[in-house]
């Protein structure tokens, strides 16, 4: 069951009538848009916006654009005159349903004229393209067809001049060919034994001794992570790889800093862990501060980011926390199978925060973005289903209200 959109805005002139569909992060190309002069509908899955106008419009002087997650809808009124309102109210179930049906037709028929339009502008264009390419083709025929003829005439005027020098070649040849024939018989059998003791000297070959038998070396490449290596996923991992690397060596407070601190709270990891075991035992503002340390100290560490959310979530800091978990996603990328854990965490965080601000379509997001790494459990089912149940509740209620 499609969620109705309420939070639409529009504006009005004599002429013209303005409406604004917020798209809550569909994208462009999901968004389908239908139109005619008693009714207007913007699908974008699982939202629904559906509107029968107050009074007629002329669909074909009116416009919509998409873009920066707003649908803006210019409509062009018949008569020049305000309206009361934007939607009819008095208007019945059959009726609407003969309205939307009509609607749907015509939007079938324009999206057929525009199909066959465009084959038509196809096929004209196809035709040229023929046409032109055999045009070029006969043009380069009939360029090779003279090249050839050219040539032949050159390659008969050459034979003509060079046949008398030939006949006398011949001439020449033949004297020599009488006088070689005398000592030619001599050294024909010369040349048959010389055969024949080749032959025999073959014969006398021995095929080469077998290799000796040995043992080849074969070593692996060690795995850091416990998946199997796969071609496709390699340039990622050696992203996160270096990412961790990079993690482990950057240091940014500075030098002054450093000085005034002990040896174990340089360490950012030392502070990681020390900030975990305050917000084990409750002192959420000592978690707080270490990890907030550790931070200045290196900000490529995705996990202090995301326990310090948690911390800014049990404090009620909820728009820091939805700031730490998104840099905790941010620094969690590529997305690898050695960080699916960490940033199921910091999905749950940042949804949980926005639930908290009652932004509850933004926080069912997050919540599905963990079940695509956990699709089984049940806790995040759950919750996942509360939230779209107090979306839905949330929906059916705006029309009561209107």
């Amino acid at each position: 069951m499609p969620l109705l959109v309420t939070d639409y805005s529009w504006t009005q002139t004599e002429t013209m009538v303005h409406v604004n569909v917020p798209l809550k992060g569909a994208k462009v190309g999901k968004v389908d848009i239908i139109s005619s002069d008693e009714y207007l509908k913007v699908h974008y899955p699982p939202f629904l916006f559906e509107v029968f106008l107050f009074e007629p419009i002329d669909n074909d002087r009116s416009t919509a654009k998409v873009g920066n997650g707003v649908a803006i809808l210019s409509l062009s009124k018949r008569t020049n005159q305000m309206w009361e309102q934007l939607m009819m109210t008095s208007c019945d179930k059959e009726t609407k349903k003969q309205i939307r049906q009509q609607a749907l037709l015509k939007h079938q028929e324009k999206l057929l004229s525009e199909s066959q339009s465009k084959a038509e502008k196809k096929r004209a264009e196809d035709t040229y393209l023929i046409e032109t390419m055999m045009k070029l083709e006969r043009e380069e025929a009939k360029k090779i067809r003279k090249m050839k003829d050219a040539e032949c005439e050159r390659t008969t005027a050459e034979l003509e001049a060079w046949q008398p020098s030939c006949n006398k070649t011949e001439e020449d040849e033949n004297k020599a060919k009488n006088n070689v024939k005398s000592s030619g018989s001599r050294n024909v059998e010369l040349n048959q034994r010389g055969s024949t003791a080749a032959k025999c000297k073959k014969q006398q070959v021995h095929p080469p001794a077998l290799r000796r038998p040995g043992n080849i070396q074969v070593t692996f490449t060690p795995r850091v992570f416990s998946t199997p290596l796969r071609e496709s996923k390699v340039q990622e991992e050696e992203e996160w790889l270096r990412k961790q690397a990079e993690a482990r060596r950057i240091l940014t407070a500075d030098a002054e800093e450093l000085k005034e601190l002990k040896d174990e709270e340089r360490n950012p990891d030392w502070l990681k862990d020390k900030g975990d075991k305050c917000f084990m035992k409750g002192d959420y503002l000592s978690a707080l501060n270490a990890y907030s340390l550790a931070i200045r100290l290196n900000r490529k560490m995705s996990a202090v980011f995301s326990n310090r959310a948690a911390c800014h979530l049990k404090l009620g800091n909820l728009d820091k926390a939805i700031e730490d978990s998104s840099q905790a996603l941010d620094l969690l990328t590529p997305h690898v199978a050695a960080n699916a854990e960490a940033r199921a965490r910091a999905h749950v965080r940042r949804g949980a925060a926005f639930c908290e601000l009652q932004l509850y379509v933004e926080g069912l997001w997050d919540y599905e973005a963990a079940l695509k790494i956990y699709p089984d459990d049940e806790s995040l089912q759950s919750d996942a289903q509360k939230i779209r149940g107090i979306i839905q509740g949330a929906a059916a209620a705006a029309p009561d209200k209107q």
